[in-house]
């Protein structure tokens, strides 16, 4: 059984790869924003470069840093074997689900299937869908 101090076999590494990905995401995509790094429109999302989709792009960043800090500060609650983990783990799975679905949601709205943005959005959705009813059920 599953306590509330004991994080599940699977969650930190899934935690630490999704938000530690997000964060490479945003750190690069300031980089660029700064003119510090130069991004490859082809290697970019579509409209990538236009004032509306890169408006769009940069409204996702409040979400993505808050399901990351929220979820790499859940790995380190359960490290410390603090039982406050488990509802920022749960806030963090949220957060990615909907972060991705939304992404996933306007790739479909605006026909484009572009398998390198649709992937990773829809692996938020699945990891979220994934490790949040083991959370749940679990809870003792």
């Amino acid at each position: 059984m599953v306590t509330d101090l004991t994080m599940p076999h699977g969650l930190p590494l899934t935690l630490k790869l999704i938000d530690g990905s997000m964060l490479l995401y945003w750190g690069i995509a300031a980089l660029g924003c700064f003119g510090l790094l130069h991004l490859p429109k082809e290697a970019m999302y579509a409209g990538y470069g236009t004032p509306h989709v890169d408006a769009w792009n940069w409204s996702f960043a409040p979400i993505d840093l808050a399901f990351a800090l929220t979820g790499l500060l859940a790995v380190r609650m359960a490290r410390q074997g603090d039982p406050r983990w488990r509802p920022y783990a749960l806030i963090s799975l949220a957060l990615t689900f909907c972060a991705g679905l939304m992404a996933v949601s306007y790739w479909a709205l605006t026909s484009d299937f572009d398998p390198a943005w649709w992937g990773p959005n829809l692996a938020l959705v699945g990891a979220a869908l994934w490790w949040t009813p083991r959370l749940i059920g679990s809870h003792g």
